[in-house]
């Protein structure tokens, strides 16, 4: 059975956006693939090649966002219970090893971006914090070896 990927509803929409573009720019390209086609001589003409490997990109990438889009389950992060962190909470940790704090929300694949201050609840971090509670100490490596953390806080998300 097909295991649904949690997604933030703002993190949905986007997706859709993004296809709602990709979609016009596939159109525009394949007219300008039409029309260097009419121009004869499909060996050396550098605008129909290059249009039609940008359609190839763009169709692509269109396939890869129906997929996360059909596989997706849509969560209103300002709405998940905050017992512990789960989808969607805003979690503050407690490096043990340098005693600095940071603060993370727990998204999906398809919405976590690390700049923002988001983080997939698959990733190595996201699984190790997936359930526990204020108080609660783990460690999970990473790329730069052993993180060692406390969850101080749970929070409700400001954003859908």
């Amino acid at each position: 059975m097909l295991e649904l990927i949690p997604i933030s509803l703002t993190g949905f929409d986007k997706l859709l956006e993004e296809v709602s573009q990709l979609e016009k720019e596939a159109a525009e390209t394949r007219q300008r693939v039409r029309e260097a086609r009419e121009q004869g001589d499909l060996k050396e003409n550098g605008e129909y090649i290059y249009g039609r490997e940008q359609l190839g990109f763009i169709e692509g990438r269109l396939g890869q966002l129906r997929t996360a889009i059909n596989q997706s389950e849509k969560i209103d992060c300002t709405k998940v219970n905050c017992d512990s962190a789960e989808f969607g909470t805003v979690v503050t940790l407690l490096n043990i090893d340098t005693d600095e704090k940071v603060t993370y929300q727990l998204l999906g694949p398809h919405d976590a971006n690390f700049k923002t201050g988001s983080i997939s609840i698959l990733s190595p971090v996201g699984k190790a914090l997936h359930g526990l509670k204020i108080g609660d100490k783990t460690s999970v490596t990473i790329p730069r070896g052993e993180f060692n953390f406390e969850l101080l806080e749970i929070n409700k998300s400001e954003i859908q």
